[in-house]
């Protein structure tokens, strides 16, 4: 029972013991975020944290623990509430990065601007891809916050969260942002741009509401008129090899690197007209590299990348760091976009599977082009995968070609068991479930992944020595990584599904369902279950009753609770890493790969229903 062995004080796993009392990565963080209403109490903070600042090596990163620690001592300081650590956290970050952002062109900044500054009602402004597109009406204080700094030359957006600003950053746009925004926002936006090493700066609103806000104006107009003439001490930064891994996916790269051997247009140069417009022999492939360049992460060809870098003297970090990107070889490139291939091929068949109708905000394959179609694209993608590494032999000698491929293999087959152990519970009458089973499934189905990134980072570079911690490692991050996905299921994902619930109703073998089940009362367990055979109320109200089963059994914080602990080991893993780069790199990994919802009550979502790209409701079926 997961009682006695994953939530004793004690937790006994494939890396020993994880000590009792070790203090929880994860906590509500809603008390911590106190906005100081008095003016001077703004001031004192402020000044204090840039005091403790200038004190700081710059060279490197703060870690998140690091901060909230520095944070916590300066507020002892200054007599003040542990309230105000989110605020002032902000104000540190702030000055931490203040001249490295100054040393920025206006021209490579990003202005972040948060719609909640315009009126309540009234306000003229559309939504458009990249957020509000505001115009000078006067009205409130973007106008002037976004033509001041448009005359200075920067980018200027006015929206919220981290999607749409990585994508910027990532496409080698900016090089800072500077943003304003409530501490939801910025806990969830910025932690990701702080963690990559991407000089930022920010000021917090004065209120979490989402209406009609304020802000100190004098405070957002010198952040944005911010500049410094000489050079300074620059912090190591992941963002060149972020860029590196997503623009491997670029169209005219993808083609240079994976080179097309039918020919012809690609999907978006054939006029709307689909596969019609393509000869057939060359329909799949056109396919295929049309949704490697459809949307992700990237983030396992940037862990490829970013070990093998780690391991070769972690130039990449550098401020010079896109040189020595750009030295990669092309078999390393190739060898990291295989690891791409494969996880895209997994997502089709994964969603051909569970018939899920949506990817990266767009319609799936195989409701787009049907079964058979994308059944043929998904195997074709792990061809490719194969492809790209084992004709490189020349380069990486026969050796490393053969031991990359037998990781991959490994891990590709792994999946497939995860995969098929899933699929026979999913299709079972008994809905019964163990939480160490289900733990045991996300062990197969999602860590191979990781590890086979990690292992082929390690091996490409020739260093195999921490192999087996990385192998560990992985399975850990993987596993946090599966349950974090489920808690995600139950808010709305703009990037794949479009719906909150619906792993529940669909009969995916989750650790929230197993630990439901072993936290209620009989009769409360016959209930659940029998919201999954044939009820025939809408989706919406069966949601809505496991939501409240949930609860009862207290399944988000238990869930919460064991990716603290597999967090923790990962953590654990990583310190015992003798290189200080492949380190520094995989706590990197754990804090940023590894993040729950936040804000107010993020474990209680309520379920949800599909919501189409035109705006019209529908029902997922039952």
């Amino acid at each position: 029972m997961i009682s006695s062995t994953v939530f004793d004080d004690r937790v006994e796993s494939d890396t020993g013991p994880v000590p009792a009392g070790s203090a929880a990565f994860r906590r509500r963080t809603s008390h911590l975020k106190q906005i100081p209403r008095d003016r001077l109490v703004r001031e004192r903070i402020r000044s204090a944290c840039c005091r403790v600042a200038a004190q700081l090596d710059k060279s490197h990163l703060l870690s998140k623990e690091e901060m909230e620690q520095l944070t916590r001592a300066t507020l002892q300081e200054l007599g003040l509430s542990e309230g105000y650590v989110g605020w002032t956290m902000v104000a540190l970050a702030s000055e931490f990065w203040r001249e490295q952002v100054a040393a920025v062109a206006t021209e490579r900044r990003l202005l972040l601007l948060p719609h909640c500054l315009r009126p309540a009602e009234g306000c003229p402004a559309e939504y458009s891809e990249f957020g509000l597109d505001c115009g000078p009406c006067g009205a409130c204080g973007i106008a002037d916050f976004r033509t001041t700094a448009e005359r200075l030359g920067y980018r200027v957006i006015v929206a919220e969260g981290s999607p749409v600003v990585m994508k910027i950053i990532l496409g080698g746009y900016v090089d800072a942002i500077l943003g304003v925004a409530c501490l939801n926002v910025l806990e969830k936006a910025i932690d990701k741009i702080l963690l990559a090493g991407i000089p930022c700066m920010a000021v917090p609103l004065l209120s979490n509401d989402c209406r009609s806000t304020s802000v100190d104006v004098d405070w957002v107009d010198e952040m944005i008129r911010v500049r410094r003439g000489q050079p300074v001490r620059q912090t190591a930064t992941y963002i060149h090899l972020l860029r590196a891994a997503a623009q491997l996916f670029e169209p005219d790269e993808l083609d240079r690197l994976a080179v097309r051997r039918r020919g012809g247009p690609r999907l978006s140069e054939v006029n709307g007209k689909g596969l019609a417009g393509l000869e057939p022999i060359a329909a799949t492939e056109a396919i295929a590299f049309d949704f490697l360049a459809q949307g992700g992460k990237y983030a396992r060809p940037f862990i490829t990348l970013a070990v093998y870098d780690a391991l070769t003297g972690g130039g990449a970090t550098a401020p010079d760091g896109a040189a020595r990107v750009a030295g990669f070889s092309d078999a390393v490139k190739r060898t990291a976009m295989s690891i791409e291939t494969f996880h895209k091929a997994s997502l089709v068949h994964d969603d051909i599977e569970d018939d899920d109708g949506f990817r990266y905000g767009q319609e799936t394959l195989h409701r787009k082009y049907g079964i058979p179609t994308a059944l043929n694209v998904g195997d074709y993608l792990i061809g490719m995968g194969y492809r790209l590494v084992s004709r490189e032999a020349k380069d990486l000698g026969s050796d490393t070609v053969a031991d990359i491929l037998d990781g991959l293999a490994r891990a590709h087959t792994r999946l497939s068991e995860g995969q098929g152990a899933e699929l026979v519970w999913r299709d079972a009458r008994d809905k019964r479930l163990k939480p160490l089973d289900a733990l045991a499934i996300y062990a197969l189905k999602t860590a191979p992944a990781f590890e086979a990134a990690l292992y082929c980072g390690a091996r490409l570079a020739g260093s195999l020595d921490d192999a087996e911690i990385l192998r560990q490692f992985a399975r850990h991050v993987g596993v946090a990584f599966q349950i974090l996905n489920d808690l995600n299921d139950w808010h709305e994902d703009s990037h794949n599904k479009l719906a909150a619930g619906t792993d529940s109703v669909g009969g995916r073998p989750t650790v929230l369902w197993a630990l439901a089940l072993e936290g209620l009362a009989t009769s409360h367990q016959e209930e659940l279950l029998g919201l999954v055979h044939d009820d025939p109320r809408p989706v919406t109200e069966r949601l809505e009753q496991i939501r409240r089963l949930y609860q009862q059994a207290g399944v988000f914080e238990k869930a919460e609770a064991l990716v603290d602990k597999y967090q923790q080991r990962a953590a654990a893993l990583a310190d015992s890493i003798t290189s200080p780069e492949l380190q520094r790199l995989l706590h990197y990994l754990i804090e940023s790969v590894l993040e729950l919802p936040s804000g107010p009550d993020a474990s209680l979502a309520k379920p949800a229903i599909c919501i189409e790209r035109t705006g019209s409701e529908k029902e997922y079926p039952r």
